[in-house]
């Protein structure tokens, strides 16, 4: 059970490449045109009504052509969708029906085999479930509250901030919530990167099983990097910036210049930029860079957080540039 202020959504984490370069303090994520437009993720040229999921499944390999003939013709006399018809014939599972649904209406979607290599990212590998429900409720409250006006007096676009994940100590589900949350984005078609920020013990790249050799620290130490932003391959909108070399001066990097520099710069080539950061029981970190971010979204596990310390978090975020954009309690 995950609660969202006054809402309430289950995030049950009973199941706990383009790439881009960066270079010092500056990142490239999806470059600009020469007309000064960003490149979109390359999408599927054809529409929702030519391609049917008989033709999905016969293109994967998953039917053939007098078996999807056959389909039809149970479709027609029982008065039945085309997946409840192929999967009574015994022709298509449940899966591959789901699947299918996922690619006619361009909705990110794991194969099994990645499912199984990424178990936390429920959002991706069981889009139709209820805790990928609850993540998609979250982002739409969170959409809204994080669209704020411009300052008194100010004209044009709406005031943009980079969203740091924060939580009172381990064993939260910050991590498990940041890397839903990024995917929920992701599907919604925009362009959405993720932030390993927690540079004490970073966990990111793990949970979408890519490599770790370089990322924040050595943008943040003034190492010049390539190939640090990493596509995520069954999500084509998801970026992820992992940590790299896990520094021994975690504090002393996010409080440089270069890193409220950096969120200004991928704010500038991302719609969305999740930040997951290191429990507020490790020190200041999580406070320098909610405030870096200009927004901060508090987790906390249920019958495991101390209220004390939720509320000293809470108060310490107000108190800050950060705006506190509300706070989730996660039940798994």
């Amino acid at each position: 059970m995950a609660k969202f202020n006054d809402s309430v959504a289950v995030a049950d984490r009973s199941d706990e490449a383009v790439r881009g370069g960066v270079h010092a303090e500056a990142a490239s994520g999806p470059s600009p045109g020469a007309n000064g437009t960003r490149h979109e993720p390359p999408r599927s040229s054809g529409s929702l009504h030519d391609r049917a999921i008989g033709d999905i499944l016969r293109e994967v390999g998953k039917l053939k052509a007098e078996q999807v003939d056959e389909v039809l013709a149970h479709q027609r006399s029982h008065g039945v969708r085309f997946g409840e018809s192929a999967i009574a014939l015994g022709y298509a599972s449940s899966d591959d029906v789901l699947f299918a649904l996922a690619q006619q209406f361009h909705y990110p979607y794991a194969p099994q085999e990645q499912a199984n290599a990424c178990p936390e990212l429920v959002a991706l590998n069981r889009p139709f479930s209820h805790q990928a429900e609850a993540f998609r409720a979250i982002r739409s409250q969170l959409i809204m509250r994080m669209a704020a006006p411009p300052a008194t007096g100010a004209t044009g676009a709406t005031l943009r901030r980079a969203l740091a994940v924060v939580s009172p100590d381990t064993g939260d589900g910050k991590t498990f919530f940041s890397a839903n949350l990024a995917v929920a984005l992701a599907q919604l078609g925009e362009r959405t990167l993720l932030v390993d920020a927690d540079l004490r013990g970073p966990r990111l790249h793990e949970v979408f099983g890519m490599p770790n050799n370089a990322g924040l620290s050595g943008i943040l130490s003034g190492r010049s990097e390539a190939q640090v932003i990493q596509q995520v391959a069954a999500v084509p909108s998801l970026y992820v910036l992992p940590v790299g070399v896990t520094p021994p001066n975690p504090l002393e990097l996010v409080e440089r210049p270069a890193f409220g520099l950096l969120m200004r710069e991928l704010l500038a080539r991302f719609d969305h930029v999740v930040v997951d950061t290191p429990a507020a029981i490790y020190g200041a970190d999580s406070y320098v860079i909610a405030a870096r971010c200009g927004a901060a979204l508090v987790v906390a596990r249920r019958h495991a957080s101390r209220i004390g310390a939720l509320r000293e978090l809470s108060a310490v975020l107000s108190e800050s540039p950060a705006r506190l954009v509300g706070v989730v309690l996660n039940e798994f």
